[in-house]
């Protein structure tokens, strides 16, 4: 799921990243899915968090990818 979220164009990413309910949804597989290809302990960490307190963190990680193209912590 990580390597399709990244491979949508920088537009579509930050649209799946404000939507309310949805970027929970998208950042908990993104999130979990590079856990299981990657690990580390950051995206662990991330992931967790992510599960738990999804919103928030969702509609940072859409300015971050619109400032950096990437999420937080990748």
């Amino acid at each position: 799921m990580d390597a399709w979220f990244h491979k949508q164009n920088k537009l579509i990413q930050v649209i799946l990243l404000i939507i309310p309910v949805v970027n929970w949804f998208v950042e908990i597989l993104v999130r979990w899915s590079a856990v299981l290809k990657k690990g580390g302990l950051i995206s662990i960490v991330l992931a967790i968090i992510v599960t738990f307190g999804g919103l928030f963190i969702g509609w940072v990680d859409a300015i971050w990818t619109l400032l950096f193209n990437k999420l937080l912590g990748e």
